[in-house]
């Protein structure tokens, strides 16, 4: 790879980084808890982003592009999952008391200290239940390379999601102190009802939109 073409290839990346999508919204849930919550959560989706670099380094990402199948498997499963997440947030902050199965946005809607494994987990499986990434990876790379090989296409794989991982960490460390700030019960109450409802939107329309 020539060096214009990686500077345009790492141009391109910023601009994706810096457009609002299911991991950023996430990311802002979990630093409402605090910034390292929020940093987890952006490290989790930045190695799911690695995870398919790799899948598309080895190719197997094409099986998503020739099976509408299994693209419209993966989109749905991808979709209930940020639904699931919005609606236990919803459920969360009406109780305003932690239970098992919804520690993480519990303590996100009443300020106790937030699992920084629960936020990793969901930043990861978020990304890898996102099929839109294995498939820019698969059309978009291969653009970038004169020798398209495994290492070549995990490389620039890395490259993206340490860009987006940059982008998010700022927005969380960012968020979280304006969550700080923001110490008034009414309007931190609304911020998060408002985070969980789009994360439960943006999952029926990543649903909804597999049979399209």
């Amino acid at each position: 790879m020539s060096f214009a073409l990686l500077l345009s290839f790492v141009g391109l990346c910023v601009l994706l980084a810096l457009t609002p999508g299911p991991d950023t919204f996430l990311v802002l849930r979990f630093s409402m808890a605090g910034s390292r919550p929020g940093i987890a959560a952006a490290v989790g989706s930045a190695f799911g982003g690695i995870v398919w670099a790799t899948v598309v380094a080895a190719g197997v990402a094409a099986l998503l592009e020739q099976s509408a199948t299994a693209y419209r498997t993966l989109k749905v499963i991808g979709g209930i999952y940020l639904v699931y997440l919005g609606i236990r947030a919803l459920l969360a902050h009406r109780r305003g008391q932690a239970d098992d199965a919804g520690e993480t946005d519990v303590a996100v809607a009443t300020g106790k200290p937030v699992s920084m494994r629960s936020a990793f987990a969901a930043g990861l499986l978020s990304c890898i239940f996102n099929p839109k990434v294995g498939l820019f990876y698969l059309a978009v790379l291969p653009q970038f390379l004169t020798h398209v090989t495994f290492l070549n296409t995990l490389t620039l794989g890395a490259i993206e999601s340490t860009i987006a991982a940059i982008e998010m960490i700022v927005l969380a460390v960012a968020a979280a102190r304006a969550v700080a700030l923001l110490k008034r019960p009414k309007i931190r109450a609304r911020l998060e009802q408002a985070s969980a409802a789009i994360l439960a939107a943006l999952g029926i329309g990543t649903a909804a939109s597999a049979g399209a």
